[in-house]
């Protein structure tokens, strides 16, 4: 009993102390003082950001500055820049006071329809390591981009580490490790027998099975996540090789959660509509269809990472896209199976399926792609 203790304490502190790594250059973060401009009626869009800065703290360190394309920006009354892209840099306090007189100046953003969290404003302990160049104003200007060797480096590291707990598994558990990744027991539905193998959800080989699936889809998530959202998350975090591995880490565990509570909605629902036995066999069918199309995903995602960034987008709309349609002929697949594996009523086993399946799954479909665009 000590050795998983002891692992599970050593994991939380590694947990914390990468999330210090992250977050230990940030001194003063403005994200929640800024404010919107008052609006000339209820259904015009915003068309500014307010914002005062104080300069009398840490006056030896930076700011930090992030602003949306085609934006115009005014310290008080003053015309500072335009931004024809989104844009980020970093100046030193002492140089800002200089250029601006007073130890509270207003910052003002202009955009058409900008929003809370489009623009943001830190005060950090030193500038960015990634080389800048130099504005005419004097000013350090980057234009924001991926940090391919980050990125790269984070999916390698995680793919190295799912597959040493892919080899752990098999030689833990090689009896379930191969039924549960065979990808014929799609077409034969084996497990829909009487006599069913996997009885014991909540034992250690099924947990720990359940975990590592969890570790490859948190680690696709978080791609998909850099790659199309990543202002949205520069505009929360420093997003680097840490805070990436922080946040595939946390995924993880909440997509187990998350997983945990879905065979028990199912085992709940399979109990009201007097299914019997039928949530193992249901839950588990599925399950392998994720875990052959999430290693699919992988593939794809580390062939364009590695040798194709620039058609990864790309990649990873189709590949996304195809997860959805085959995880809906999963479900389709999954009805027919019943229907003729199990002899219940067709419109039965269509409004469980719906509950149980259908209906979650399409809702989640649309916020992940709401959080896309």
């Amino acid at each position: 009993m000590k050795t998983p203790i002891t692992k599970i304490f050593l994991l939380f502190v590694l947990l914390f102390a990468l999330m210090g790594q992250a977050f230990t250059q940030v001194l003063e973060d403005y994200s929640l003082k800024w404010e919107e401009g008052e609006r000339e009626t209820w259904f015009s869009s915003n068309d500014r950001l307010l914002l005062e800065l104080d300069l009398q703290t840490f006056p030896l360190a930076y700011l930090s500055f992030d602003f949306p394309d085609h934006s115009v920006v005014f310290v008080g009354d003053k015309l500072w820049f335009f931004t024809d892209q989104d844009t980020a840099f970093k100046m030193k306090v002492e140089d800002f006071k200089k250029e601006f007189s007073g130890d509270q100046p207003h910052l003002t953003v202009f955009k058409n329809g900008i929003s809370l969290g489009d623009a943001t404003a830190k005060k950090v302990l030193s500038p960015a390591s990634t080389p800048e160049r130099v504005g005419n104003d004097g000013v350090s200007i980057v234009a924001r981009d991926f940090d391919r060797q980050d990125m790269r480096d984070f999916f390698v590291v995680a793919l190295l580490i799912c597959l040493l707990f892919i080899a752990l598994y098999k030689l833990a558990y090689p009896f379930i490790f191969e039924m549960m990744i065979k990808p014929v027991s799609l077409l034969n539905a084996e497990d829909f027998s009487e006599s069913g193998s996997l009885q014991k959800f909540f034992s250690a080989d099924i947990l720990f099975y359940l975990f590592i699936v969890n570790l490859l889809l948190s680690l696709e998530m978080v791609t998909g996540l850099v790659v199309f959202r990543q202002e949205w998350l520069e505009a929360r975090i420093e997003l680097a090789f840490t805070s990436m591995m922080l946040i595939w880490a946390v995924g993880a565990f909440l997509l187990l959660i998350l997983t945990v509570l879905k065979f028990t909605a199912i085992r709940v629902l399979s109990y009201l509509f007097d299914l019997g036995k039928l949530e193992f066999a249901h839950f588990f069918y599925l399950l392998r269809l994720v875990v052959i199309t999430t290693m699919g995903l992988i593939f794809i995602s580390a062939f364009y990472l590695l040798n194709g960034f620039s058609l990864l987008k790309t990649a990873l709309e189709l590949s996304f896209a195809g997860f959805f349609w085959i995880y809906i002929l999963g479900i389709v697949g999954l009805f027919v199976i019943m229907v003729n594996r199990l002899g219940f009523k067709k419109y039965h086993l269509f409004t469980y399926l719906c509950i149980a399946e259908l209906v979650p799954f399409l809702i989640l479909a649309k916020l992940v792609l709401d959080l896309g665009y």
